[in-house]
């Protein structure tokens, strides 16, 4: 039987050979600070839909119509500012070329005023 080697060679992970830390750095480099408040929103809304739902399935669901209500907010949430986010990305300027992006703040914040508005209505 041979020994074992002692030495041990130190291993680098480079961007080029994980394929998720290439596209958090190509994600890092080449998107604007507007878009990347908006994700950052995005994975909030995300994180708290989940959390509802699990609160729902694990404690309880008692005032249902609360848990509907509040679950809903969060996804109709996330639909308008996913919507906001695919009209003020500069990538997107061929497909939305009437939208000025303070247009489409203020369908996006009007938007919300609205769910908002039923989702407040649905409580009861």
């Amino acid at each position: 039987m041979a020994p074992k080697s002692t030495s041990s060679k130190a291993t680098t992970v480079s961007p080029s050979s994980n394929p998720v830390l290439a596209l958090w750095k190509s994600y890092n480099e080449q998107t604007p600070d507007r878009l990347r408040f908006i994700d950052a929103f995005l994975v909030f809304l995300m994180l708290t839909g989940v959390i509802q739902f699990v609160y729902c399935v694990l404690v309880t669901n008692f005032p249902f119509n609360a848990f509907l209500a509040g679950f809903s907010s969060t996804v109709g949430q996330f639909v308008l500012t996913a919507s906001l986010r695919s009209q003020v990305d500069p990538e997107n300027k061929n497909e939305f070329k009437e939208v000025s992006p303070e247009r489409a703040f203020a369908d996006f914040a009007f938007g919300s005023i609205v769910l908002h508005f039923f989702v407040f209505n649905f409580l009861g």
